[in-house]
């Protein structure tokens, strides 16, 4: 009753929860919970996929508190909404430094997961998630010159579908998740159609401490015009690596950190600024 059949049920839970800080155990009923981020600015990635590094006097720093909030609908299904706040510091070597804050764009979301990991051998676990995201946060063409340090958002709704398999073997979990999001038009254009994949794998201590490490890759095609014309060299890439942890206080408090990075290697992204970070991720749930 305590070895064996605990770590095998922990497993899927808190490997799960290392990789999605809002995702609900099996056995809770709601949570709500705290993330900080802070990030550095690291470079970019120009049209071509090339990585370039930052200008001398060039700089950006970036920080982010978001509120969770997640509630059991269904035996099976969940809700998820996440708030954030960002404050940016950027600068050049031309126009000096500005800082900006604002809160960003809010993101409502569902999960339904139709079989779940590790009640079968040969079955996975299949999930069904969707979303949409509002333009509660400040575009960059409404921002603040010279800088738009106060861009918050992508001045757009934004809706999400997405397919998880996952399964575990033992104390250890894995899973695929493919994401697909269309944005509404903005500004007399329509930004391209972005697909994520993102891979993840984790392992659960018998203490249900848990360790994972996730990649993910984005992709968008060009945006379009109001008249339907391509915007050329507007598509964009982007890689993301993350390593994370989960520490469970008790039966309701768990500690969540992860370090991230876009990796600065040509190829990896295009017509995206490149950065590494960290986060703190403090939740309380209710079974």
């Amino acid at each position: 009753m305590l070895g064996p059949a605990r770590a095998y049920g922990q497993a899927c839970c808190a490997g799960g929860t290392a990789v999605t800080p809002g995702r609900l155990e099996l056995h809770e009923n709601a949570l709500v919970g705290v993330q900080l981020r802070a990030a550095e600015g690291i470079g970019s990635y120009a049209p071509d996929g090339s990585f370039v590094p930052p200008g001398r006097g060039d700089g950006e720093q970036d920080l982010e508190e978001d509120l969770v909030v997640a509630l059991r609908v269904v035996p099976r299904g969940q809700v998820a909404l996440l708030v954030p706040l960002l404050e940016t510091r950027r600068s050049t070597l031309l126009d000096g430094a500005q800082i900006g804050a604002g809160v960003g764009d809010i993101n409502a979301s569902a999960r339904y997961d139709f079989t779940l990991a590790g009640e079968s051998v040969i079955v996975p676990g299949v999930a069904l998630l969707g979303g949409i995201t509002l333009p509660t946060g400040t575009p960059i063409e409404q921002a603040s010159p010279p800088l738009a340090a106060n861009a918050t958002g992508i001045g757009a709704f934004q809706g999400n579908l997405a397919l998880a398999v996952e399964q575990t073997f033992g104390p250890w979990y894995v899973s695929a998740t493919g994401i697909v999001a269309r944005r509404t038009a903005r500004f007399g254009e329509t930004l391209g159609t972005q697909v994520t994949l993102l891979a993840a794998g984790a392992y659960t201590f018998p203490s249900d401490l848990a360790v994972a490490l996730s990649a993910s890759y984005a992709f968008e095609g060009d945006a379009q015009t109001s008249t339907g014309v391509d915007v050329a060299e507007s598509s964009k890439r982007l890689t993301v690596v993350t390593v994370s942890g989960l520490c469970p206080l008790d039966d309701r408090w768990r500690l969540l950190g992860s370090l991230y990075v876009d990796p600065p290697f040509g190829g990896l992204g295009s017509n995206q600024p490149a950065s590494s970070g960290l986060s703190l991720t403090v939740l309380r749930s209710w079974t």
